[in-house]
């Protein structure tokens, strides 16, 4: 019985390693830049335009049919270009501010959306902590196809972005185009943000992009060991939630959002620990 339960946990354990691997990468990014609540807002926005889909009259009802990704990926995009457009060094009104603006539209046009249907509640829910124990197999072979490919251009362009989200002013004063690299950046991201809402929802999508940061954060300066310390962070995390999930019989999603949250704590508690002595 319980080697079953473990199969049937595998591609949730799966698909929570292969969101963890691109998101604690894109992580690094959005600390830097200090955008911390573009993945939060962007997700919305991309289960704003899913549940607009659903409710459609041509729609069956299926959170995971193409339409409800197209049509979802597509105000990602519209988000990733408003983003984009909003950053400059001379603007009056932070980029920050925007992405807050767009969060808060987003969620309330959402629940008024969801006010129409029948099953408000439960559609609520799926966008908040996903239900990653629907994932097959497919699922998770399509999300790391699609991983992999966003991780390869990312890997071209490398110097690019992480001259942007260093040092966006030097990286414009040496004739990087902010808006166009900011956008290819933020529509890469909203690639990734809208395969992995529909898999993880909104609040599982947004910690694992900021926790594993902020714990790399607390030991690491440089960005090759932020993103090891991010990387065994998240999947530790991904395992010890699924396995507390089956163990106690809770909800996979929200199960391993809250084993981020104690992590980060104990992380934080030990960090004196490895403080190096000063020498008299």
């Amino acid at each position: 019985m319980q080697w079953d339960m473990l199969q049937f946990l595998l591609p949730a354990f799966v698909a929570s390693l292969v969101i963890a691997g691109i998101h604690a990468y894109l992580g690094v990014h959005v600390i830097e830049r200090g955008v911390i609540f573009v993945d939060l807002s962007l997700a919305q926005i991309a289960a704003f335009g899913a549940t607009l889909s659903i409710l459609m009259p041509w729609s069956d009802g299926d959170p995971h049919s193409s339409s409800v990704y197209w049509i979802s990926l597509l105000f990602t995009m519209i988000g990733a270009a408003i983003f984009s457009f909003v950053r400059s060094r001379h603007a009056r009104i932070p980029q920050e501010a925007i992405i807050g603006i767009s969060y808060a539209v987003a969620s309330a046009a959402t629940i008024l959306a969801l006010s129409k249907s029948s099953s408000e509640g439960e559609h609520l829910k799926d966008m908040l902590v996903g239900n990653l124990l629907a994932v097959s197999w497919r699922d998770v072979w399509v999300t790391a196809i699609l991983y992999v490919i966003i991780g390869a251009f990312h890997f071209v362009f490398r110097r690019k972005f992480l001259a942007i989200s260093m040092n966006a002013e030097a990286a414009e004063a040496s004739g990087i185009s902010l808006r166009l690299w900011d956008f290819l950046f933020y529509a890469s991201f909203g690639f990734v943000v809208t395969r992995s809402v529909s898999l993880a929802g909104v609040l599982l999508v947004f910690c694992y992009l900021i926790v594993p940061s902020v714990g790399a954060m607390l030991y690491a300066q440089n960005i090759g060991p932020r993103l090891a310390i991010g990387w065994i962070m998240g999947s530790v995390v991904s395992a010890l939630g699924v396995w507390l999930s089956l163990q106690l019989d809770l909800p996979t999603g929200a199960t391993i959002v809250c084993t981020f949250g104690l992590v980060l704590i104990l992380m934080a508690a030990v960090k004196p620990l490895f403080r190096p002595r000063i020498r008299a």
